[in-house]
């Protein structure tokens, strides 16, 4: 990838050759305070990701298709931020902001791909919820290793795809006016707002292929829980309608916070594109993946046991 990006930098018709990353503020005062906030919320991110990591790989209660796709999901979380939040904080530290054309193209490439990605793999997760409780008795079958394998893989491919298809398309765009970026780091539409060149091509095909990518999988999730509510309403026993709908309830909220911030960006003319989406960016690019160990583990009693174990060892099954 880093080669592809030193042709493609070398390929520039723009002929510039590095960025400006000022950030949401120039004040010095915000930008210590902004350092410092995204400086904890990335560290409280690693920590509560690496935890789940280490925790379902170290637990074989754990060894299932349900947490096999979380512990991708938390593995691409920590990759994602790590894309952009050190980059950033460097910026908002330093008084040197720039960054490198080609360097601005793999972070692009990085983002793009790993949102694609974060997206597919929450919509495995709810295929496999919609067999466990609609299909219960085929879920062996239905989800097996190598399916689940092969599913990873295919949400894999697709993601390098799509951020390729962009990230090559993004190499067209020629940028003759302000280099400076206000905002924390290289966001296709931000750099869509610099060109001086017709960037309705990338516009139509960020449309065009956000709605396989992001609104296919949408709709499958959402007539995916249509199913499972239904079946979930035919449980005679409180209880067990209670179980069943807590597997699922952690699933629905990420979903949720996802394609709430996502939305708010991505949908909408690049005309319209402005500050507050920019708030909507930070938002699925630092607090979600921010939040989603603690939503998964906030009453999730599997995962409780294997993170007492994984931190207190013995201790911890001689407490319970």
């Amino acid at each position: 990838m880093l080669q592809t990006v030193g042709k493609m930098h070398g390929s520039n018709q723009s002929g510039v050759s590095e960025f400006l990353l000022l950030g949401i503020s120039e004040s010095p005062e915000q930008q210590q305070i902004l350092f410092w906030m995204f400086l904890s919320m990335y560290l409280v991110t690693v920590v509560g990701n690496v935890l789940i990591i280490l925790a379902i790989s170290f637990d074989p209660r754990l060894h299932t298709p349900m947490y096999f796709f979380l512990a991708n999901l938390s593995f691409t979380d920590l990759f994602f931020v790590t894309n952009t939040i050190p980059k950033m904080l460097v910026s908002l530290q330093s008084q040197n902001k720039a960054i490198s054309y080609a360097g601005c193209l793999t972070q692009l490439y990085f983002l793009v791909s790993l949102v694609a990605l974060d997206n597919l793999i929450l919509v495995t997760m709810a295929y496999d919820r919609y067999v466990a409780i609609c299909r219960p008795l085929h879920y062996s079958m239905a989800m097996s290793p190598g399916l689940c394998v092969l599913l990873l893989t295919l949400c894999w491919a697709l993601s390098v795809l799509y951020g390729l298809t962009h990230t090559l398309l993004m190499t067209r765009v020629t940028f003759c006016g302000s280099r400076k970026i206000h905002y924390i780091f290289c966001e296709m539409y931000v750099l869509l707002r610099l060109a001086c060149s017709n960037t309705q091509v990338n516009h139509t095909m960020l449309i065009a292929t956000g709605s396989f990518i992001f609104l296919a999988p949408l709709g499958f999730m959402i007539m995916s829980y249509v199913y499972i509510v239904r079946a979930i309403l035919r449980i005679p026993s409180a209880s067990s309608k209670y179980k069943a709908f807590s597997t699922c309830a952690s699933h629905l909220a990420v979903v949720s916070l996802f394609y709430g911030t996502l939305c708010m960006v991505y949908l909408q003319p690049l005309q319209t594109y402005s500050m507050k989406d920019s708030v909507a960016t930070v938002m699925y690019a630092v607090v979600t993946p921010m939040m989603n160990p603690f939503i998964y583990s906030l009453r999730n009693k599997d995962m409780h046991g294997a993170l007492g174990r994984l931190l207190l060892g013995k201790a911890f099954q001689r407490l319970t």
